[in-house]
């Protein structure tokens, strides 16, 4: 029941919101904002963090050992050369099939309270592992891997230093893979720059496109917060695209006829890098996504009360695309490991 008035209250506000904003239609600008820094990332309790743990888990984030093919690694679908993710509209999983989503970058996601597209996995720790025995993703059986990983002198190694003696587990597995992820961070972006006191970090273009952005083209409405996500599920009016006939996102989850079409709001640092977009990749390039949002979305059905018509002039969805390229933070160097 409370689960249920939670719901109702947060639709309402919603369409409050919605409403207030078409109706007042008041200018916001970035100068009238509270800066929002990125946080520590925080570790859950039964997961802290070791500098060993870290390590073992890249060597697992690399291994394509963790697929049934083993040719399937976590970094094939979300690899740091292509911005932590596959450059592909949709990801590829076993046997060279298309699947029905893109691959999201997994930049940031420590700090997201839910996972996966739709929200399905609630910890980092549970969609590290998830992928790995999905049969259309890495295909692998649980206890195969564990097996094998067990036949693996190294891996018997590294698991006893960080985790104790006979220890390698599927929840070992994904506490490992997680704490490497936690570590992959976009931070110190010409956007941090601007706000420590470097007014010259953002070009005269990129600080109208912020302005923009917290204001007439109301991105910052789901894109708020440090990450630039406000970690909740909409409907954006996307045209689905690619195998899937129908996907109701979120819905599949949560039985709520609201959330049909509602796919996680994705954090906005280093988003130049992790083109193409949208939850099925159907948008190429950020200039794309700009023109989606400037003409209020593709599909009506169930869209948000958020998504209307921007009436952006051109110079203005330049401006905006110069902002987003200021979010972009400092190159995130990773070595690949060797493997055990």
């Amino acid at each position: 029941m409370k689960i249920y008035a939670k719901q109702i209250f947060i639709k309402a506000l919603l369409l409050y919101l919605a409403v207030a904003w078409m109706i007042f239609s008041i200018p916001v600008y970035a100068e009238d904002n509270v800066y929002e820094p990125l946080q520590e990332m925080k570790h859950p309790a039964d997961n802290p963090w070791s500098k060993e743990k870290e390590e073992l888990g890249k060597m697992l984030y690399f291994d394509p050992r963790l697929s049934g093919s083993n040719w399937i690694s976590c970094a094939t679908c979300h690899n740091p050369g292509l911005g932590w993710g596959d450059g592909l509209p949709r990801a590829i999983g076993h046997g060279q099939k298309e699947l029905g989503r893109h691959s999201p970058t997994i930049i940031n996601s420590g700090y997201s309270p839910l996972q996966m597209w739709d929200g399905r996995k609630k910890t980092l720790e549970d969609q590290a592992v998830g992928p790995i025995g999905a049969a259309g993703e890495m295909n692998q059986d649980y206890a195969e891997l564990v097996k094998e990983l067990k036949a693996i002198s190294g891996y018997v190694r590294f698991f006893g230093e960080v985790f104790g003696k006979d220890s390698i587990t599927m929840d070992n597995i994904g506490k490992a893979i997680a704490t490497f992820e936690r570590s992959v961070v976009s931070k110190n972006s010409s956007y941090d720059k601007y706000w420590q006191g470097n007014k010259n970090s953002m070009s005269k273009n990129a600080v109208n496109g912020m302005n923009l952005f917290f204001g007439k083209a109301k991105c910052s409405i789901c894109h708020n917060g440090p990450a630039f996500t406000d970690g909740n599920f909409h409907n954006i009016g996307v045209k689905q695209h690619g195998p899937l006939k129908v996907d109701l996102g979120r819905f599949n989850e949560s039985k709520d006829d609201f959330d049909k079409g509602a796919f996680k709001t994705p954090g906005l640092r280093h988003i130049t890098r992790s083109a193409p977009y949208m939850h099925d990749g159907s948008e190429p390039t950020l200039e794309s996504v700009i023109a989606f949002y400037n003409r209020g979305g593709d599909v009506e059905k169930n869209r948000s009360p958020f998504i209307t018509p921007l009436e952006l002039t051109a110079q203005e969805e330049k401006d905006l695309v110069e902002f987003l390229k200021a979010l972009e933070g400092e190159p995130i160097m990773v070595a690949i490991p060797q493997l055990p």
